[in-house]
C-alpha cells in the first residue's frame, strides 16, 4: 500500500498540481499587492482620496470613526471596499490565467499537414479507380 502511494504521489501529474498550487499561491500574493498597493491608490485618488480598504458600511445604530474602530468593536458591517479589491485581484488573475492558457493553446496546436495529392482518379463510365497518368481503363477499356 505504502508502494502504491509512492508511485501515485511521484507521478508526472500529481507534482505539476502540487508545483502549481505553490506558484500560484505566491502569484496570488503578487498579484494582490499590485492591486492594494499600485492598481486602487490611484484610482482612490483620481475618485477624491478614496481608500477602497476602508470602505464599509456600518451596519449598527452606533457610530464608528473607521473600518478598524467598528471591527475591533464587534459591530456588524459590509466591508465593499475589500470586496472590491477582491473583484480587482480576481479579475487580474483571471486574466493572465487566460493569456497564459491562450498561448499554451497556440504552442499546443497541431500545424496543418500537407494533403497528399492524388494518384489515382475515378473512371468517368465504370467508376473504377485507375492511375492519374492512365490513358485507358484497365477494367472497362474505355479510352480516356
Amino acid at each position: 500500500m505504502l508502494k502504491d502511494f509512492r508511485d501515485f504521489a511521484m507521478r508526472g501529474n500529481v507534482l505539476d498540481l502540487a508545483i502549481a498550487v505553490v506558484i500560484g499561491g505566491a502569484f496570488g500574493k503578487i498579484v494582490t499587492s499590485l492591486v492594494n498597493d499600485i492598481i486602487m491608490p490611484p484610482i482612490g485618488l483620481l475618485l477624491g482620496n478614496v481608500d477602497f480598504s476602508s470602505l464599509y458600511l456600518n451596519l449598527s445604530r452606533t457610530p464608528y470613526a473607521n473600518l478598524a474602530a467598528a471591527q475591533a468593536a464587534g459591530a456588524p458591517t459590509l466591508n465593499y471596499g475589500i470586496f472590491i479589491n477582491s473583484v480587482v485581484d480576481f479579475l487580474i488573475v483571471a486574466f493572465a490565467i487566460f493569456v497564459l492558457v491562450r498561448m499554451a493553446n497556440r504552442l499546443q496546436r497541431p500545424k496543418t499537414r500537407e494533403v497528399p495529392t492524388p494518384s489515382t482518379k475515378d473512371c468517368p463510365y465504370c467508376l473504377s479507380k485507375i492511375a492519374l497518368e492512365a490513358t485507358r481503363c484497365a477494367n472497362c477499356t474505355s479510352q480516356l
